[in-house]
């Protein structure tokens, strides 16, 4: 057992894993040759995606700012991936103090590293747990001791539904956690697409990893936002999304969409 809490055998550095390689490709440390290796397969094969990742990353930052301006005091960040400072927590608190954050994800290192994310003043919290059980990620202990279900919280699912295939039934998913959210609330989402390339060879990399890669269309991904309604811009790719500095070049191929709904009363 390591001091994490984590048996050793739970951590799988045999396959790349899609936090891993998402680490390594915005310059993080927290991965191993397997997660590089991928990581440079996949560049190679879509050489935009570096940017598309900080593109996705920046997207957080901004739709996290809205979501606190607009009064949500509550995130729940699922699929939170290896801590990457300015954190989701960092973002929010910088604004108002008293925001609380409940992050939630499967990898067993993500949660080894829970300690980086924790304020120690109770107001953040980790959970190990799968978005494909969003009934358990909603009665999680770690996720119920900081998120009051009653009032509004933001539920961040970026760049996450993309790696649920659809015999997962991801708008289920969504649903369950949809239903779980009083009115006011706020879904923040990304989601990789095929739309402006063929994204095969991406597909083909994942494909090894140990979860697939599912993109979907544009109307697709809308379907996730049943029962919320989506603030302007709507769903675009996400260095389109309110952006606060001129977007990176080759935004256009970038094949991450993005979007910020509210739920309607």
């Amino acid at each position: 057992m390591r001091q994490d809490g984590f048996r050793a055998e739970e951590i799988d550095t045999s396959r790349p894993h899609p936090a891993r390689i998402y680490d390594y490709l915005i310059g993080g440390k927290d991965n191993y040759e397997v997660d590089r290796q991928a990581g440079d397969e996949l560049a190679a094969a879509a050489p935009e995606v570096r940017i598309g990742m900080r593109a996705n990353r920046a997207f957080l930052r901004r739709a996290v700012r809205h979501v606190v301006g607009s009064g949500v005091r509550q995130i729940l960040d699922i699929g939170t991936g290896l801590p990457t400072s300015p954190n989701v927590h960092e973002v929010a608190q910088e604004l108002a103090p008293d925001v609380r954050v409940a992050y939630v994800d499967n990898d067993p290192i993500v949660n080894a590293h829970g300690s980086a994310l924790l304020s120690g003043s109770g107001a953040t919290s980790i959970a190990h747990a799968d978005l494909r059980d969003p009934r358990a990620i909603i009665d999680h202990p770690d996720v119920r001791k900081v998120i009051d279900f009653d009032e509004p919280v933001a539920l961040l699912l970026v760049a996450i539904l993309h790696f649920l295939t659809e015999a997962e039934k991801p708008e289920q998913v969504v649903a369950t956690l949809r239903d779980a959210l009083p009115a006011g609330s706020f879904l923040v989402l990304s989601h990789g697409t095929g739309d402006f390339a063929d994204r095969s060879a991406a597909r083909a990399v994942y494909n090894k990893a140990t979860a697939t890669l599912n993109l979907r269309s544009r109307a697709e991904v809308e379907r996730f936002f049943d029962g919320f309604e989506l603030v302007e811009p709507g769903l675009v790719q996400v260095p389109f999304w309110r952006p606060d500095a001129p977007p990176p070049e080759w935004s256009g191929g970038i094949g991450i969409y993005g979007g910020v709904a509210r739920k309607r009363g």
